[in-house]
């Protein structure tokens, strides 16, 4: 039997370094169609992982996979709930504000090995996982101690990562992510330097926009830690309830 996951809360945290992309700014929130400020989707994700890791800790932080997909905005300094429940396929992990449900999370403690990457290749990131990457989650308000103590870099880098390739070849003006499917395949520490690499799916436009699907491969010293597939919004067409 899995070792259940606990519910937790937190006041969402709208970081700084979002900025540039102008939904996360009062103003740029206010201009697509929001109430405010939204939280970058990434961070809702780090407080989604945040029961997960503190169950099953590095068995999941380096070899699980999690499927996050963002229903509904949350906006800077708003609470929210944390709610895992176990189901016939497993745990699913839901972050709650005060209009409803806003991201769903599911989780694995492991998955299968990913195929070979297709599509059209971009041009790869080198990122040092500096005090800013390795740090991402305690910033937010992802409180969970493990990560200090293992000396791991918060799981949340990875979608972080992939929202990087896409704002430096993607996006125009204000974008959305909508969803992400993970795959952990290792750990990274602080310090270590990572390698970005992106491969475009799919594009396609539906009534919100133009979205684009980009399976994205981390790894540090040649040895893979991370394949995500990515989706964003990456034109809108109209302010819409999106996530990020």
């Amino acid at each position: 039997m899995s070792t259940p996951l606990r519910p937790w809360s937190v006041r969402a945290v709208n970081l700084p370094e979002h900025a540039d992309n102008p939904v996360h700014t009062r103003d740029g929130g206010l201009a697509a169609g929001y109430a405010g400020a939204v939280v970058a989707g990434t961070t809702v994700y780090a407080y989604l992982t945040r029961p997960v890791a503190e169950a099953w800790g590095t068995d999941w932080v380096t070899g699980g996979t999690a499927d996050v997909r963002f229903r509904a905005p949350v906006l800077a300094d708003e609470p929210v709930e944390i709610l895992p429940e176990e189901t016939d396929d497993g745990w699913t992990v839901e972050a709650r504000n005060a209009s409803g449900t806003c991201a769903v999370l599911q989780v694995a403690r492991a998955g299968p090995a990913p195929g070979e990457p297709t599509g059209a290749r971009l041009e790869p990131l080198v990122v040092e996982l500096d005090d800013r990457w390795a740090g991402y989650g305690a910033r937010a308000g992802e409180d969970l101690p493990f990560y200090a103590e293992t000396g791991l870099v918060h799981p949340v880098v990875w979608p972080a990562l992939s929202n990087r390739l896409f704002s430096a070849q993607l996006v125009d003006g204000a974008w959305v992510h909508t969803r992400s499917a993970i795959r952990h395949l290792g750990g990274a520490r602080p310090g270590d330097t990572a390698l970005v690499e992106g491969w475009l799916l799919d594009r396609f436009t539906t009534r919100s926009g133009e979205r684009v699907v980009v399976d994205v491969r981390v790894s540090v010293g040649h040895r893979p830690v991370a394949v995500i597939e990515h989706e964003a919004i990456v034109r809108l067409a109209s302010p819409s309830a999106g996530a990020e």
